[in-house]
């Protein structure tokens, strides 16, 4: 398989601030991090294709809950909303995560809608009729029995995702001495998480 290069750096890494950064963790706590961290961000940009053009397509949702340990996120939706045909054609989706500090998480699965009554008012929010109205016909008015609401679960198949524990004076200093030394600046917990540990994770949660 062929991958794109436009440089030979002989024996030296190419990308020295990811070996510098890279943060190896049993995956038990690597992911009980990343879970924390997508708790305190509430937000992330979910990004699905649209079908008709082919382009990428990204929307702020907001975990409703989580499963299995945090590696199943459920987002509430409206049904007849536009991002539910496109992840009918394709399930795959990636979620973005960051923080004002600059840590971010990108999180990659796939997809399934979930319509059963008993799922959505398991996870309800009265707050969601704020966002579906009611329609003034007994049916479509925002509760937990509109058919209009449903469940969108990501099943998360592999993460990548970049924490810190520098303050901001601490992560000034590492950026000044890289930029004198040519040495890169060692600011963050640079941690992946693979399909294989995740599966084995949502197995045993």
């Amino acid at each position: 398989m062929s991958t794109f290069s436009n440089a030979n750096t002989g024996d030296k890494p190419a990308d020295p601030y990811k070996v510098a950064n890279k943060d190896d963790l049993p995956a038990s706590q690597k992911i009980e991090s990343l879970d924390k961290f997508v708790t305190s961000c509430k937000f992330g940009m979910m990004t699905t294709r649209d079908a008709s053009t082919g382009k990428l397509v990204s929307r702020c949702m907001a975990v409703a809950a989580k499963e299995h340990g945090g590696v199943d996120q459920l987002f509430f939706t409206n049904t007849e909303s536009k991002k539910t045909d496109e992840l009918e054609n394709d399930s795959h989706v990636n979620i973005a995560f960051l923080d004002s500090s600059g840590q971010w998480a990108s999180i990659s699965g796939t997809t399934s809608i979930e319509t059963d009554r008993s799922e959505v008012k398991k996870y309800y929010q009265p707050t969601l009729k704020a966002w579906l109205g009611d329609l003034g016909d007994g049916i479509h008015d925002g509760s937990e029995n509109d058919p209009r609401i449903g469940i969108i679960r990501v099943k998360m198949t592999t993460a990548t995702y970049s924490i810190s524990d520098k303050t901001f004076f601490g992560f000034a200093a590492e950026v000044a001495k890289g930029t004198i030394t040519g040495q890169p600046a060692n600011v963050n917990k640079l941690r992946e998480i693979s399909e294989r540990k995740i599966q084995s994770w949502r197995a045993s949660h």
